[in-house]
């Protein structure tokens, strides 16, 4: 649509640097870093990923309980809500398939084509005459930047770089020249912002259609949704900030305007990482070793508001088919969709493939994921504003945990140095040669006199 053009430009833009910028802030920011260091932070942002995403997984699941958006829905077999249903996906191959693309075999081809399991039907005749159907696993390569496999490469290749010492210096100054140009790009690209903002919504605002059908029928899911996405990234992970920092997270999330409404109009995740890694450093003033070490490791791992997605979309599923979920289905949905969402796409309509893969693990219909396709733009766009706001606050926890190290350490440094000098001064004053050469010389100036006046 013509309408969309001005955002579709702001869209090729923010994508033209996601490459160079999640590649060179990596290897500069696992490079300036020290093993320890950087073991330390990644241990502690793996565990504030994890955790918060069974968090949000574990909301959605409540709030799809109470609120039951798939109990009593009607008209959802209408013909404008019917779409094309993503290809399902064993659970055992999306989890290998996210093992596979970290270790990406073409680096060159990792920057454009994502490796993923597909399906063949073979027949095959048995000894009855009968013609029975196989389904075979093959490997294809499809279209999209793989983004799990290029930031490990980074990552070992920072760490490398540091285990060189004065080797590996020009490497890392290169990276580091080519990250400062990259975001002096993106700060070109951010006076476009606005205009590109207000022509996707516009767009998308005028190609809907059948709107009282979708908001009628599927307005408890949305509502759902968005509810669980405001009280995750309202109050839950401003609380976690808050215990972290002792700090005001809302004044924190305040600097960051801009990085949340790109994600809104947007709904992409990779395409809000330059504005995010911009405004972080300039208006929260985060370390730039943090900021862009941990910012695009969590566009591509944290998917808060995806997991709220998933687990309500299959909640949805469940009540819309008249399946009373057990508690291991339960277990198996929290498990499933966090784990899963560490590879979900940072794209838009990239969690719906990953619902598929829950559907398949409690053995629910995936022919009603067309229903949620037909209300995923507007979901989305709330699940991309959490996803991103997940990233901020850890990126900001962080950064307060490095700090408080620092000023740890130069404490320990200062009472070390006042304890030296206070040993010099007691050492001085009550050494036993100090005071025998005291002594010595106190006696050979009292026995001068003497042995004066006996000459004399």
């Amino acid at each position: 649509m013509r309408l969309a053009f001005p955002g579709e430009l702001l869209l090729r833009m923010l994508r033209m640097v996601i490459l160079p910028l999640v590649v060179c802030s990596l290897v500069s920011g696992a490079a300036s870093l020290d093993t320890r260091s950087l073991g330390r932070l990644g241990g502690i942002a793996v565990a504030y990923f994890l955790g918060t995403t069974l968090l949000a997984s574990g909301l959605a699941v409540a709030l799809g309980f109470i609120i039951r958006p798939g109990a009593g829905a009607s008209g959802l077999n209408a013909p404008s809500l019917t779409g094309a249903v993503p290809t399902s996906k064993e659970t055992v191959d999306s989890f290998l398939d996210l093992i596979r693309n970290l270790f990406p075999a073409n680096l060159v081809a990792a920057a454009f084509q994502t490796y993923t399991t597909d399906y063949r039907m073979l027949s095959r005749n048995t000894t009855s005459g009968n013609i029975t159907w196989e389904k075979i696993p093959v490997g294809t390569e499809v279209e999209g930047m793989n983004i799990l496999g290029l930031v490990l490469f980074a990552l070992v290749l920072g760490v490398a770089l540091k285990k060189l010492g004065q080797e590996g210096e020009d490497l890392i100054r290169f990276f580091n020249s080519f990250n400062e140009a990259t975001m002096v790009v993106v700060s070109w690209i951010m006076w476009y912002v606005p205009i590109g903002i207000m022509f996707l919504i516009g767009s998308k605002i005028v190609e809907m259609e059948d709107i009282v059908v979708l908001v009628t029928s599927l307005g408890k899911y949305i509502f759902a949704s968005i509810l669980g996405h405001f009280i995750h990234g309202g109050i839950i992970l401003p609380l976690i900030y808050f215990a972290s920092t002792r700090q005001n997270p809302y004044r924190f999330l305040l600097g960051l305007i801009t990085p949340f409404a790109t994600a809104f109009a947007t709904c992409s995740s990779s395409a809000t990482l330059p504005s995010m890694i911009k405004c972080i450093e300039e208006n929260n003033g985060v370390d730039k070793r943090i900021s862009r070490f941990i910012l695009p490791i969590g566009a591509t791992v944290n998917m808060d508001g995806a997991a709220i997605f998933q687990c309500m979309a299959t909640v949805f599923i469940a009540q819309l088919n008249n399946v009373d979920l057990n508690a291991g289905q339960i277990f198996t949905i929290l498990v499933t969709a966090t784990a899963s969402s560490v590879g979900a796409a940072g794209i838009p309509a990239g969690g719906v493939l990953t619902i598929a893969i829950i559907l398949e693990a409690i053995g629910l219909p995936t022919n009603d994921l067309s229903l949620i396709l037909a209300v995923d733009w507007i979901v989305d766009r709330t699940t991309t504003v959490v996803n991103v706001e997940g990233d901020a606050l850890g990126a900001g926890i962080l950064n307060y945990l490095n700090e408080k190290e620092k000023k740890d350490k130069e404490q320990e440094l200062k009472e070390v140095n006042v304890e030296a000098v206070a040993n010099s001064k007691s050492e001085a004053e009550t050494s036993p040669l100090v005071t025998h050469k005291n002594q010595v010389s106190n006696t050979s100036s009292t026995a001068d006199p003497e042995s004066k006046e006996s000459v004399l």
